[in-house]
């Protein structure tokens, strides 16, 4: 009951955040990409500030043995530029730049009954389960090959 607690709270902080921010307003994260236009640098300090948060954050979080509510740390292992990592980033940063969403803020706008983010979250799933049927079908045939 903890977890879902500590989770819901972040997760309500961090929608917050999303929203506060501009974050959610796929029109002031297309601006923020639009260098020859109506360019809006504000997001850049959005993000400046999440990633000293973060790296300070981390700092303290990793010199416990163990998180609060997890009995480990889960942190990644992989430390390989691979062909799924580098094809996801080029989808996640062209669909943000098309649709002016990312999943962070998506969701937060879906509670401000923004049409926009109902599609694309509806989209965003459809291709989560296109791509992983597409993973489990290669992963199958890699299988029978080998």
């Amino acid at each position: 009951m903890q977890r879902t607690i500590t989770a819901g709270l972040a997760g309500l902080v961090f929608g917050t955040g999303m929203a506060l921010s501009g974050m959610s307003n796929p029109a002031k994260v297309l601006n923020f990409f639009d260098f020859a236009g109506s360019w809006d640098p504000s997001l850049a300090l959005v993000m400046a500030s999440a990633l000293l948060v973060t790296a300070v954050g981390y700092r303290f979080v990793l010199r416990r043995d163990k998180p609060i509510v997890e009995a480990r740390f889960h942190l990644p292992t992989a430390r390989k530029l691979d062909t799924p990592l580098l094809a996801g980033s080029a989808l996640f940063g062209v669909g943000w730049g098309i649709s002016g969403f990312c999943p962070g803020g998506a969701i937060p706008a879906l509670g401000l009954a923004e049409p926009s983010a109902w599609i694309f979250v509806g989209t965003m799933l459809a291709g989560i389960v296109a791509a992983r049927t597409v993973r489990l079908a290669l992963e199958s045939r890699a299988t029978q090959t080998a």
